[in-house]
């Protein structure tokens, strides 16, 4: 399995998304546990991603799940098999952040994990946030695939997941 790990499925793997429940944390668990044992990570070539992750997890891989894929993450860095890095282009348009997507609305922190998604044509693995369903016609417009481990938690309100 080759993905796009967005930061939200590492915290909830750790026990800390308050309003995921135990279902979720063990797709999260599994999710993560596949990549590192027979998988390949996908990040940005400029270090957004692995950024987002330092903020919220511990470079020691403890105590939870999701510390010790960040860990993996950083320790096989430069590992081909383990991480994939790719490169994408930042463009001072605050519609589109990067070169790779056309000019949009999805929140701007997520739009690393897009751009990188639209070159790699890996899927993006989500657990919690719903801007990726609010987002569905921009993601389909530029092919991309979120892969949703908890739609319970991953939608506004009770539509349907077409992502």
């Amino acid at each position: 399995m080759r993905a796009i790990v967005d930061t939200n499925v590492l915290v909830v793997a750790n026990g800390l998304e308050t309003h995921a429940d135990a279902e979720c944390q063990r797709e999260c668990v599994s999710a993560i546990t596949a990549i590192s044992v027979n998988g390949t990570v996908v990040l940005d070539n400029l270090g957004f991603i692995l950024d987002e992750y330092q903020e919220h997890l511990n470079f020691s891989g403890q105590p939870g799940p999701g510390d010790a894929f960040f860990k993996h993450v950083y320790d096989n860095m430069y590992s081909s098999k383990r991480v994939e890095r790719v490169s994408i282009t930042v463009v001072d348009d605050e519609k589109r952040a990067f070169e790779e997507l056309p000019a949009n609305t999805l929140d701007r922190s997520d739009r690393k994990f897009l751009a990188v998604a639209v070159v790699s044509k890996a899927p993006i693995l989500n657990a919690t946030d719903s801007d990726w369903d609010d987002a569905r016609a921009l993601i389909s417009s530029v092919e991309v695939v979120v892969k949703q481990l908890c739609p319970q938690h991953a939608t506004r309100g009770n539509r349907p997941l077409q992502t």
